[in-house]
């Protein structure tokens, strides 16, 4: 059989596309369900209609991003029997109920007051809607917290036992708070506001630049460089905790991001290069020295292992060294364009067109840095599906791979044009909200029109 038809190879791409677009949306619903609660608060607060017409768009938004999310979750749990059947084999007694806490304790609150929160604003009262509108994060936060807590496992399992090769459950304490899940929650949870700060400030910015120059663009067009100059920080701290709590407990994961060939103190940090492994070398390094042992370990002469201490048991060297450093670049530029815009907001109140279009681009910034970060986890756990437990090849399906691979192409095409539509619809919904007889120059929307927008909106 060729290697383009290997099962293994086959299933590990295609669980990798689910899950590359499914993570998307709960990525942008996390945050979002946040963000509109906010506006409730300030239109109970101020009794600005800015606000609820901020709401109604974003609502729409989050109704689309959250049916976007529930399809491609279902199609991804699919895989488990189809793709892996050994890993529920194996861990299901661990896998299975943390997926079944997951729809018990947070999806059914979501779906229970997501009605009430996208069509009640006009038939239940303020206060119920505004209860609704936090029920619905609170679940978004919820159903992060379990699939974290099962993804957090598999890279650092802990509070089990191997059972004539079966997992059982022992401390469903330390299962479900595992020694990487703290880091990982958070990272994530930061991770989605960041997307939904950029995300918010794009669609304003491409609104403001098509002379949509009302008072909910500009409030949310703050809010989204406001939130991302508050979080960029966080997420940089608790991404340096996050790093030396994976050197401690998956040194593999770390010498490959780093590509740390051989065990050495003061290790340079390589801010690029080409890793070749068929040389254990890294070609065209550009080096800063003992960088690495610094940020890492906190002492510019600390010890970094390196992968040749962990031989057929390290992930592939590349795919993990570039994409931690693309979730990195990424974020650079985040922080860039948000000290770039709270400056221009605080000095001049609205954006100049450079800094509009720059946001314009960097709308689906955080989706980069997602699966970039995604990546870097989840190829930097390999060979191991449950690390030190399972290894992936062992769990893979005995499904012919041409079958596999027809499957594949299918998921490919499909999520390539309901991603398009995806974007598509959010431009669209955003165009729906600019009022056509609002004159190009104007910086100001009327009392009258913003209170008749947010009469339309749900």
């Amino acid at each position: 059989m060729s290697t383009s038809l290997d099962p293994l190879l086959l299933s590990r791409i295609q669980f990798a596309a689910n899950i590359s677009f499914h993570i998307l949306f709960p990525t942008i619903t996390i945050a979002l369900s946040w963000v509109l609660l906010f506006f409730k608060w300030r239109y109970g607060k101020t009794g600005d209609p800015k606000w609820m017409a901020a709401y109604g768009l974003w609502v729409k938004v989050f109704a689309l991003s959250f049916a976007m999310g529930v399809v491609s979750g279902v199609t991804m749990s699919f895989q488990f029997g189809t793709n892996w059947p050994g890993f529920m084999n194996t861990v299901g007694n661990i896998a299975g109920p943390l997926l079944a806490y997951e729809v018990l304790t947070a999806f059914f609150l979501e779906a229970a007051f997501l009605g009430i929160m996208l069509f009640g604003f006009h038939r239940v009262g303020n206060r119920l809607h505004t209860w609704a509108t936090f029920l619905v994060a609170v679940g978004t936060s919820l159903s992060a917290f379990w699939i974290l807590a099962l993804n957090s496992w598999m890279q650092t399992p802990a509070g089990f036992e191997m059972r004539e090769g079966v997992a059982h459950a022992v401390d469903w304490w330390a299962i479900v708070f595992n020694p990487s899940m703290p880091y990982r929650i958070a990272h994530k949870l930061l991770a989605s506001g960041l997307t939904v700060a950029f995300l918010l400030a794009g669609l304003s910015a491409w609104r403001w630049l098509r002379a949509d120059r009302g008072a909910e663009v500009i409030a949310t067009l703050r809010t989204g460089i406001v939130l991302a100059l508050v979080l960029i920080p966080v997420q940089i701290w608790v991404g340096d905790l996050h790093g030396l709590n994976t050197l401690k407990h998956q040194p593999a994961k770390i010498a490959a991001i780093e590509a740390v060939w051989h065990t050495e103190r003061g290790a340079p940090l390589v801010a690029f290069g080409w890793p070749d492994e068929s040389t254990r070398s890294t070609r065209y390094a550009l080096k800063i020295p003992k960088l690495a042992s610094l940020i890492l370990t906190h002492d510019p002469e600390g010890e970094l292992r390196g992968l040749d201490q962990f031989h057929g048991q390290h992930p592939p060297v590349a795919p993990v060294f570039f994409a931690f450093r693309l979730m990195v670049g990424i974020g650079v530029a985040m922080l860039l364009a948000a000290c770039w815009g709270a400056w221009r907001l605080w000095r001049h109140g609205t954006p100049s067109r450079w800094l509009a279009r720059c946001l314009v681009a960097m709308t689906f910034s955080g989706w980069v840095a997602v699966l970039a970060g995604w990546y870097t986890t989840e190829i930097g756990r390999q060979p191991w599906l449950v690390q030190g437990v399972l290894r992936t090849a062992d769990a893979v399906t005995q499904v012919p791979g041409a079958q596999i691979g027809f499957t594949l192409a299918g998921y490919l095409a499909l999520y390539a044009v309901l991603l398009l539509a995806y974007v598509a619809a959010l431009y669209q919904l955003a165009k729906k909200a600019m009022p056509a007889s609002r004159p190009a120059p104007a910086y100001e929307v009327s009392d009258a029109l913003t209170q008749n927008m947010t009469e339309n909106q749900p």
